[in-house]
């Protein structure tokens, strides 16, 4: 019997695990380990800690099938050698085939404080202690936001629609928030922001961060919450193993999405080094491929080379009604994007 084992039930773990429960017979066993009990959409992380959205929106269960085992525990290591994973409350499992889809954590460049006294949106736990924070805070209290990316820019404006009682700032290195998106959007979600009442500071360099304080460029700056959107990096189970590895700290891997020297390892999501910037349709769509290949090789034929991933655009919210894209590289802004967007979630949780 083959076992497949898959770590992390995140968009590249779970489209896997189901593209290979339709396509593998019955002598193949698949394992899924992931910290939570159900797949969580992590894209919408930013309306759970606003409180604008409940907990149960956000999260759909696993598959159900007799060739599927789930593991509800922490992955600590990854033993390449004897092909085996450490499990901090459950005894190890050993692959013949395994699939790493362990997603990232924040990155705080080495920031003073800044692990200890912010708020996150990058697990589930964290995203309802940050949903603690946030609605706790008293009225013309001050919250802040690090980082005027897609996540910092769709938390911020959701924050406002939340909490329209309380002061919010946006803090971005550069000389404008969402930087990889074409300067109308981004003149888009400026004139939000203006209209809505959102202080942008461009050019921050974030010195250090304190229990209500956060140092900026030389000036601190009181601030009641301050929540973290400043970057991501792969998991550090991943960061722990001895494999070739960019610039950002993820796995390089061939045409095949399998690292060279282990080709039977796959590796998705985040965790990968890929040509594309890490989303949750490029880790969907990379998902795919992989089950496909691995699918060819459990049937004993040579997998064909996957074709080049085109991402088919990229979406944002600005509150309820608003919002951005990009669709073919087209800029969208206003209604539709967003009502687009509502449309693409509730497919993607509904379909699972």
């Amino acid at each position: 019997m083959n076992r497949i084992v898959i770590l992390g039930g995140g968009y590249g773990g779970l489209k896997i695990a189901q593209q290979l429960l339709s396509n593998t017979d019955r002598e193949t066993s698949i394992t899924l380990i992931d910290r939570n009990p159900y797949h969580s959409m992590k894209t919408e992380f930013y309306a759970l800690a606003a409180g604008t959205i409940a907990e149960k929106d956000v999260r759909t269960s696993f598959p159900e099938d007799e060739r599927l085992h789930f593991i509800a525990d922490e992955i600590l290591h990854i033993n390449i050698e004897h092909q085996s994973v450490s499990l901090r409350h459950t005894e190890k499992v050993y692959y013949d085939y395994l699939i790493i889809g362990l997603g990232s954590e924040d990155n705080f460049h080495g920031i003073d404080g800044a692990s200890e006294y912010t708020h996150k949106i990058s697990t589930i736990k964290k995203t309802r202690q940050t949903y603690e924070a946030v609605n706790n805070m008293k009225n013309y209290g001050t919250a802040t936001i690090v980082g005027g990316g897609l996540s910092g820019v769709e938390m911020a404006s959701e924050l406002r629609e939340s909490r329209p009682d309380i002061n919010i700032r946006l803090l971005d290195r550069g000389d404008s928030i969402l930087k990889s998106f074409p300067e109308k959007i981004q003149e888009h979600a400026i004139e939000w922001f203006k209209e809505h009442d959102v202080e942008l500071v461009y050019q921050s360099k974030v010195d250090y961060v304190e229990p209500n304080i956060l140092c900026n460029a030389g000036t601190c700056l009181l601030s009641d919450v301050t929540i973290w959107t400043a970057g991501i990096k792969p998991s550090k189970v991943v960061d722990k193993l001895d494999l070739e590895k960019d610039n950002a700290g993820r796995i390089i891997l061939n045409d095949y999405h399998q690292v060279p020297e282990h080709p039977n390892i796959f590796v998705t999501g985040d965790c990968a080094s890929l040509y594309l910037p890490p989303s949750a349709q490029l880790a969907e769509q990379q998902g795919k491929q992989i089950a496909d290949i691995l699918t060819n090789i459990l049937r004993g034929k040579d997998p064909k080379k996957p074709s080049k991933i085109v991402i088919k655009g990229t979406l944002g919210s600005l509150g309820k009604d608003d919002g951005f894209g990009l669709t073919l590289n087209y800029p969208l802004k206003g209604v539709l994007p967003r009502v687009i967007k509502t449309g693409v979630l509730w497919y993607h949780k509904f379909q699972n």
